[in-house]
């Protein structure tokens, strides 16, 4: 990271990593309807939490959490509105739903996955990460 950008992360569950790969690990997909805000988090210990605590606990999504980790330019992330939802590390970024497409074309150098957890009810192949 250069003193321009900022890194960010967003934990996700494996439907959500599902729709990153296929953008070819350049984009997040459109919220859902019931979405109105995209919320990456500033802290790599909160977003492991909530990969750990709660995406892996999601039937739906797998029972496996990712945190995924990416950059934008500074001056483009200091234009949203940062939230505390909880204890001092719990920051997000919040971005509308609306402006997602501009966001994700401000991503540098694409997403990557850098943690990995595995709920007990897991019923995929474990990857290293």
């Amino acid at each position: 990271m250069n003193t321009n950008s900022k890194i960010l992360y967003r934990p996700v569950g494996q439907k959500e990593l599902e729709l990153i790969k296929a953008s070819a690990y350049k984009r997040f997909p459109p919220r859902l309807a019931w979405q109105p805000i995209f919320y990456p988090v500033m802290d790599f210990e909160y977003a492991c939490t909530i990969a750990k605590d709660w995406n892996t606990q999601d039937d739906e999504n797998g029972n496996v959490g990712y945190v995924t980790q990416f950059e934008i330019p500074l001056d483009y992330f200091q234009k949203f509105k940062t939230e505390n939802v909880g204890a001092a590390n719990h920051n997000e970024l919040w971005v509308p739903a609306k402006e997602l497409d501009e966001f994700n074309s401000r991503i540098l150098s694409g997403i990557k996955v850098v943690k990995t957890f595995y709920g007990e009810k897991f019923k995929g192949i474990k990857e290293n990460g």
